[in-house]
C-alpha cells in the first residue's frame, strides 16, 4: 500500500480533520494575539513608566501564558478526543492493515505524522488570522482612543511564531495520545465497523478508574487544606492550585464512569416517547464516545464559570474588608467590572474550542453509525423521527456537561476566592454571577442546536438500503 493511501486509511478523510485545523487555528490565533497584545500594551505605555518597572511586560507576558496555556490544555483533550473518535470509526479498515502486516507503531506514528501536518495547516492559518487582527486593532484604536496615537505599536513578536509552534506540536502529541487505541485493533476486528467499549467493558478499566480516585480524593483532600491556610495566609490560593489540578484531572481521566450516570439523568428529561428514549440509550450505550463528545464542554464551561464565580466572590468579600471606605468600593467595583469582562471573555475563547469539539466527535459518530441509522429507517422510523434522535442525544450530552461544569466551576470559584482571601474575611457563601450563568445557558442551547444540525441531515439523507450494504 502507497504511503499516501496508507495515510488516507490510517488517519482519516479530510472532512474528519476539519475540525481538528479549527481547533488548531482557533488557538494558535489565541496564543499568538495575546502574545503580540502584550507587545501593543507595553507600547502603549508611558516609555518612562516601563523603564522603571522592568516587570511590566513580564508581568503580562505571564498572565497571557497562563490563558495560552488554558486554550492549549483544552485544545489537546479536544484534539486527542477526535483522533480517538476517527480511529473507532477505522478499525476495520486498520485491522486489515494488520493482517497484512503493519504494525500497530507504524499506523500509530502514521497517524500521528497526519496530526502534525493537520496542526501545521491549522497553526498558520490563525497566525495569518492573528497579524491581520492585530494590524486592524493598531490601526483602529487610536482613532477611537482605546490607544494612545503617535506611539510606534508593533505587530510582529518572534514569541508568537513560538507559541504557534507549540500548538503545531501539541496537536502532533495529542494525535499520538488519541490513536493509542491502534495497539488494541487486532486481525479479527475487520469483520466490524467501529471499535467501542460497551459499558460493562468500560466499567472493568479498573487502573484507569483507580487512578481517577485517587487523583480525585487527593484532590478534594487538598483543596480543603487550601481553604483552610487560606483562612490564616494568602498561601492557600498556591495550595488549592494544585488540589484542583489533580481532582479535575481525576474527572477528566475517570470521565468513562462519571459521565454517563450523568447522561442517564439528563436523557429522563427528554420523555418517555421513542425518539426521546433512543437518544438517552445512545448517549449511555458506549460511555467512551460521550466521554470524549461531553469532557472537553464540561472543561470549557468550568473554567468559564470558575473565573466568574472566584472574581465575584473575591470582588464581595473585599467589600466587606473596604465596608467603611466608599471611595475605594467605587473605584474597586469598577475595576471588577473591566477585570471579569476581559478574563470571561479570554477563558471564554477556551470553552468555543471545547465547542467546536463536541460538534465534531457528534458529527463523527453519525458518520460510523450508518448501518444503525439505515436500521432505523428500515424498521418504519421517519426522516423527522431520525433527525429528532440526533437533536435529542445532542441536548442530553449539552445540558449535562452545561450543569455538571457549572457545578465544579462554582466550587473551583469559591475555593479559589476563598483560600486567597479567608484570611481577611473568613468563611463566605459563593457569590453566583446570575447573569453568566443565564449566559451559559443560552450558549448550550445553541450549541445544541448547532452540534446536532449537520449530522441531522447527514443522518436523513441516509439511504435504508445503502446503509445495510455497509459492512
Amino acid at each position: 500500500m502507497s504511503g499516501r493511501g496508507f495515510g488516507a486509511a490510517a488517519g482519516g478523510s479530510a472532512r474528519d480533520h476539519g475540525a481538528t485545523i479549527v481547533v488548531a487555528a482557533l488557538s494558535a490565533m489565541f496564543a499568538a494575539t495575546l502574545i503580540q497584545t502584550v507587545g501593543i500594551l507595553t507600547a502603549a505605555i508611558d516609555p518612562q513608566l516601563v523603564e522603571e518597572s522592568g516587570t511590566m511586560r513580564m508581568m503580562l507576558f505571564i498572565v497571557a501564558t497562563v490563558f495560552i496555556l488554558i486554550a492549549l490544555y483544552v485544545g489537546s483533550i479536544v484534539t486527542a478526543n477526535t483522533f480517538s473518535t476517527i480511529i473507532a470509526g477505522r478499525a476495520r479498515t486498520i485491522a486489515l492493515l494488520r493482517l497484512v502486516g503493519a504494525s500497530s507503531r507504524r499506523v500509530r506514528s502514521r497517524v500521528a505524522f497526519e496530526g502534525l501536518m493537520v496542526g501545521l495547516i491549522g497553526a498558520a492559518i490563525g497566525f495569518a488570522a492573528s497579524w491581520l487582527l492585530c494590524t486592524v486593532f493598531v490601526s483602529v484604536a487610536p482613532g477611537q482612543g482605546w490607544l494612545p496615537a503617535g506611539h510606534d505599536y508593533p505587530l510582529f513578536d518572534p514569541l508568537a511564531l513560538v507559541g504557534v509552534a507549540v500548538v503545531a506540536l501539541t496537536t502532533w502529541v495529542s494525535a499520538w495520545v488519541g490513536s493509542r487505541r491502534v495497539g488494541a485493533v487486532s486481525p479479527i476486528a475487520a469483520t466490524g465497523a467501529s471499535v467501542e467499549l460497551d459499558p460493562e467493558s468500560a466499567q472493568h478499566r479498573t487502573g484507569r478508574t483507580v487512578f481517577s480516585v485517587i487523583l480525585l480524593v487527593l484532590g478534594a483532600g487538598v483543596l480543603t487544606l487550601g481553604v483552610l491556610v487560606g483562612l490564616v495566609s494568602p498561601l492557600g490560593l498556591l495550595v488549592a492550585f494544585f488540589g484542583g489540578l489533580a481532582s479535575f484531572t481525576g474527572i477528566a481521566v475517570g470521565a468513562h464512569w462519571i459521565m454517563p450516570p450523568l447522561l442517564r439523568l439528563s436523557g429522563r428529561l427528554l420523555g418517555r416517547g421513542v425518539t426521546g428514549r433512543l437518544a438517552a440509550a445512545n448517549a449511555v450505550r458506549f460511555p467512551e464516545r460521550s466521554a470524549r463528545a461531553t469532557i472537553g464542554l464540561v472543561i470549557g464551561v468550568t473554567l468559564v464559570t470558575m473565573f466568574a464565580v472566584a472574581l465575584q466572590t473575591y470582588q464581595q468579600m473585599t467589600m466587606q474588608v473596604f465596608d467603611g471606605n466608599p471611595a475605594m468600593k467605587a473605584a474597586l467595583e469598577s475595576t471588577f467590572a473591566v477585570t471579569m469582562a476581559i478574563l470571561t471573555g479570554l477563558v471564554g475563547f477556551s470553552a468555543v474550542i471545547a465547542a467546536v469539539g463536541m460538534v465534531n466527535t457528534l458529527s463523527l459518530s453519525v458518520l460510523q453509525r450508518t448501518r444503525e441509522l439505515g436500521l432505523l429507517r428500515a424498521l418504519g422510523f421517519t426522516g423527522r423521527q431520525v433527525r429528532g434522535t440526533i437533536t435529542a442525544e445532542s441536548a442530553q450530552m449539552t445540558f449535562a456537561a452545561l450543569v455538571f461544569g457549572l457545578l465544579l466551576g462554582t466550587f473551583y470559584g469559591w475555593v479559589a476566592a476563598q483560600s486567597m482571601l479567608g484570611q481577611q474575611a473568613g468563611l463566605m457563601p459563593p457569590s453566583i454571577p446570575w447573569g453568566m450563568i443565564a449566559g451559559v445557558a443560552v450558549f448550550g442551547a445553541v450549541l445544541a442546536m448547532i452540534a446536532s444540525a449537520a449530522p441531522a441531515r447527514r443522518a436523513i439523507r441516509v439511504s435504508p438500503v445503502a446503509a445495510l450494504a455497509v459492512d
